[in-house]
């Protein structure tokens, strides 16, 4: 079918082609095309072995591309490298990192790999490299050289014969849009309410692959999703966070079963929810398969990418509500932003140091510890995606001993006691606080959000405050200090806790913390370790 791709005769190609096992004082091993292969493949084990970047693939169909083999490695990372069994219905491919094959194998086990409607088998090689006579392969060479080429430019190369259609990503109406910096959540809404400035968006489906939150999205017209791409490419949604990175899909047509929160077609409002149904069909699943990775790609700084879209308040809240009722029955809408907050130790436990812990994820305004009950509170944010974030990251903790619940309440705001009514200082307005950390548009604090972590993060130490200091000041909220590393200025350390439980405690007691020269100690959790 295609000149660069059809074999010269694969006993001649596969004869010649060593593949080093992992140990370079073992034999080099043949593979022959005859199918006396050293190794004999274990049935339908796919997960069989340990990871190894190079991946094994069965059971092809016979007229199959080397492109459309390297194709389903390419949303995962770079393919260094393949070699095809064509008489076996077999091929090895070698991608450039183990992290991204055990994506690729992981992926698969979840989503059976198909190519021209037949289903594929997918597992890890017994070899670490894949040693190729590059004269005897280097049609496939050449294939991989070009496909990498595309998919490095996203231009045609020309003067390849690598067939067009395989790799080039045509003007498609449909764009294919992953979310960066996901701090808050992106709902389908959100997504209509900013692309729709640009022409009729028909379709979106959304899903989640490689832990990032993805969408396709189809215009009426190509022309419309030019200019959404142009216009948004880098943009963040909110703040500092969710960046848009978008790039044109190689479908030219979604196909949406279902309209739910997962996906739509506004063409056809006659369709069922089809309630906790997968929204992808297998044909579209294996298309993303196919479609190759933005990851890695280094996008060209934007002008004025720090600029959020300008989407009003309400319109995130209500995005974030709805992300919330996703996983969460029984949520009323709208952007909820009181939390109840129950198994609290009583003892222990002040509006301050609610205050403290939960506005690592949000500008808490106030805090209500209920009078007769005194192990729950109520915590009002200042929007609805901040109520969701601390619920996220804070449901499930250890506060003063105590695995504590986070869910939303169905008041919409906290009162505080009438004039001259003394509820014993259960409740607290922090409106006004100077604490808040989100006050400021684009904050570093919002890029800087991670859940409670065992490592936290010191900044505003003033020279004078030595290792031995913080140490000590750390070791007195009652935990164990692991472990400490200055950053290069000093200003700023990462402290290592034993237990996260632990580290909760150290930062509600030392947040804010007066070191003297006028220097407040400011701690947050780190996402890393020491």
């Amino acid at each position: 079918r295609d000149g660069l791709i059809s074999v010269r005769g694969s006993d001649e190609l596969l004869s010649g082609s060593v593949l080093n096992s992992p140990n370079s004082n073992m034999s080099s091993m043949v593979v022959t095309a005859n199918g006396n292969d050293n190794k004999k493949f274990k049935g339908d084990d796919k997960m069989d072995g340990a990871p190894s970047r190079v991946l094994h693939i069965r059971k092809l169909p016979g007229e199959v591309t080397e492109t459309e083999v390297i194709a389903l490695g390419l949303p995962f990372g770079k393919v260094t490298n393949i070699l095809m069994l064509k008489g076996k219905n077999q091929a090895f491919l070698e991608l450039a990192t183990e992290e991204a094959a055990i994506t690729m194998v992981n992926y698969y086990s979840a989503v059976t790999p198909h190519l021209r409607n037949q289903p594929i088998y997918i597992q890890y090689s017994n070899h670490k490299e894949l040693k190729t006579d590059n004269t005897l392969n280097q049609r496939a060479q050449a294939v991989l050289q070009a496909v990498t080429a595309v998919q490095a430019t996203n231009a045609p190369i020309s003067g390849t014969t690598v067939s067009e259609s395989a790799v080039t990503p045509a003007q498609s109406p449909v764009l294919r849009i992953i979310i960066d910096n996901m701090y808050y959540p992106v709902t389908l809404d959100v997504l209509h309410q900013i692309f729709s400035k640009f022409g009729a968006v028909l379709k979106i489906i959304t899903f989640t692959k490689n832990n990032q939150f993805q969408a396709l999205l189809q215009f009426g017209d190509p022309v419309n999703a030019q200019q959404a791409k142009q216009a948004l490419d880098g943009q963040n949604i909110y703040n500092a966070c969710c960046t848009l990175r978008i790039d044109f899909s190689k479908l030219v047509n979604l196909n949406v079963k279902y309209n739910n929160d997962k996906s739509r077609d506004y063409t056809r409002p006659d369709l069922p929810s089809g309630d906790g149904q997968p929204t992808l069909d297998p044909a579209i699943a294996a298309a993303f398969a196919k479609e190759t990775s933005l990851l890695g790609l280094p996008v060209a700084a934007v002008p004025g990418a720090l600029s959020p879209l300008a989407i009003p308040n309400a319109a995130a809240a209500a995005a974030a509500a709805a992300a919330g009722r996703v996983g969460m029955p029984g949520v009323s809408p709208g952007g909820n932003t009181v939390l109840l907050v129950s198994n609290l130790n009583e003892e222990m436990v002040t509006p301050q140091s609610l205050f403290t812990l939960f506005g690592v994820y949000g500008d808490v305004q106030r805090v209500k510890i209920l009078y007769n009950k005194k192990d729950s509170a109520l915590i009002q944010m200042a929007d609805g995606n901040q109520s969701q974030l601390a619920m996220s990251h804070l449901n499930g903790q250890k506060m003063y001993g105590k695995i504590i619940r986070v869910t939303l309440s169905k008041h919409q705001t906290v009162q505080l006691p009438r004039e001259g009514l003394d509820d014993q200082g259960l409740t607290k307005d922090f409106g006004n606080s100077p604490l808040h950390r989100f006050k400021k548009p684009g904050s570093k604090n919002f890029q800087n959000i991670f859940p409670p972590s065992a490592t936290l993060h010191l900044s505003n130490i003033p020279p004078s405050v030595a290792e031995e200091d913080l140490r000590t000041l750390f070791a007195n909220t009652g935990g164990t200090v692991k472990a400490f590393k200055f950053f290069q200025d000093h200003k700023m350390a990462l402290l290592q806790m034993s237990t996260v439980e632990e580290a909760i405690q150290a930062l509600i007691d030392l947040h804010n913390y007066n070191l003297g020269e006028s220097h407040h100690l400011r701690v947050s959790f780190s996402k890393s370790t020491i």
